[in-house]
């Protein structure tokens, strides 16, 4: 041999091996009554129970897929699954991914078009928008491409939240559900890397959605505090950057943001946010579907003044028209509870008394009860909306 080198070709096996030993995570095999080997790892304050797949290391989870993917005699080989993370040239870079990861949402939230009563043309805006570009890929190029970003703004209380969930159910995306806490980092510099990093994993999960809600508090006008420090202007810069740079891919992309104060947001924003949609307060016919599902009429009981409840209601959100049924709903039982703390004696749960009805009175003590919170400044929106916002022809 001599005085050459000696070179050692490390496969994947040495690499778990010295990862396991380095960061202080040991493999243990049990074996079972059918000599099945089963492997669980364990961390250095661990206890050995199961982790779920949010918890575990990014290996970890590339491991139990290679493990699923294995070809055994008599089972079916199931299809690879695409990677969590693109292959990144840094670990800081893959570990900065691997916390991003944890904003993807993976199970439904269980909230449909057909829930959300009225809103009809930002719900058509909406489908336009993000839906169709993924259900007909062919009829959306070239002019036609789809909008990349897409802001919801109005009063608050008003179902800009409650879209954003649809558009989780309903499309087949990879949704990113980002708050500030999510791409603000003490860290000098790692602001900026969550957001590049954040965009990277968005066009590896293509088709994939950014949803940023109070988008305000992220990237407001810059220049006119002169407080602003350093690190927000890095991060309002970075975020702009990448957004513009979604046009130079033809992975479908879409940043959906959504705020209360959409003339808080920095010039450049405005112009990358192309599709920009009012979700307004609900309209009469709204009211009396939110009304109805909310106080269903219960037969042979007193009629609900559904009327009455739309006409007392003009200029309630639909997080305040919420309020009026809870407080109407309270009101039996208030009576009830007073009726049972007369009693000394403990009543079982089994014999407790079922709830009464909620009366037209009922209605009206909530309404006196409850007050609206968004009607103050609705005409702003309505400026704003004319000024910058996305119209529909019917």
């Amino acid at each position: 041999m001599g005085d050459e080198p000696l070179l050692t070709r490390w496969t994947f096996e040495d690499f778990k091996a010295f990862y396991n030993m380095r960061f202080g995570l040991r493999r243990e095999k049990k074996v079972d009554e059918s000599d099945s080997a089963t492997v669980t790892y364990i961390g250095s304050n661990s206890n050995g129970s199961a982790r779920s797949s949010s918890d575990k290391a990014i290996f970890e989870q590339f491991d139990e897929q290679d493990r699923k993917t294995e070809v055994r005699p008599g089972v079916i080989q199931e299809t690879p699954q695409r990677p969590l993370i693109p292959p990144f040239d840094s670990a800081e870079m893959r570990t900065l991914a691997e916390t991003l990861c944890r904003d993807i949402i993976r199970g439904s939230p269980g909230v449909n078009w057909e829930s959300i009563k009225g809103l009809e043309n930002a719900k058509r805006l909406l489908k336009e928008a993000v839906v169709m570009p993924i259900k007909y890929p062919k009829y959306f190029t070239g002019l036609l491409s789809p909008w990349k970003g897409i802001l919801l703004f109005g009063p608050p209380g008003t179902g800009k939240t409650m879209l954003a969930k649809a558009v989780a159910t309903e499309c087949n995306t990879t949704f990113f559900n980002i708050s500030a806490s999510s791409i603000v980092s003490k860290w000098r510099g790692d602001s900026e890397k969550l957001v590049k990093v954040l965009f990277e994993l968005a066009r590896h999960h293509a088709p994939s959605t950014i949803f940023l809600d109070e988008i305000d508090a992220i990237i407001s006008q810059r220049g006119e505090a002169r407080s602003e420090h350093e690190a927000s202007r890095r991060l309002k810069t970075e975020l702009l950057i990448q957004m513009d740079g979604l046009t130079k891919t033809n992975e479908l992309v879409f940043v959906l943001a959504a705020t209360n104060l959409p003339w808080e947001l920095d010039a450049a924003m405005l112009r990358r946010l192309e599709k920009r949609i009012l979700v307004p307060l609900p309209e009469p016919e709204a009211r009396f579907a939110m009304f109805k599902d909310l106080l269903p009429d219960i037969p042979e009981e007193e009629h609900i003044p559904y009327d009455l409840l739309v006409d007392k209601t003009d200029g309630y959100s639909g997080s305040d028209i919420r309020l009026v049924c809870k407080e109407a709903a309270m009101q039996p039982v208030r009576r009830l509870m007073s009726v049972l703390e007369d009693t000394e004696e403990l009543v079982p749960e089994h014999e407790l008394p079922a709830v009464g009805p909620v009366t037209p009175k009922d209605i009206e003590v909530a309404l006196r009860n409850t007050r609206p919170s968004a009607h103050l400044h609705a005409h702003l929106y309505e400026k704003f909306n004319e000024d910058y916002g996305s119209q529909i022809l019917h």
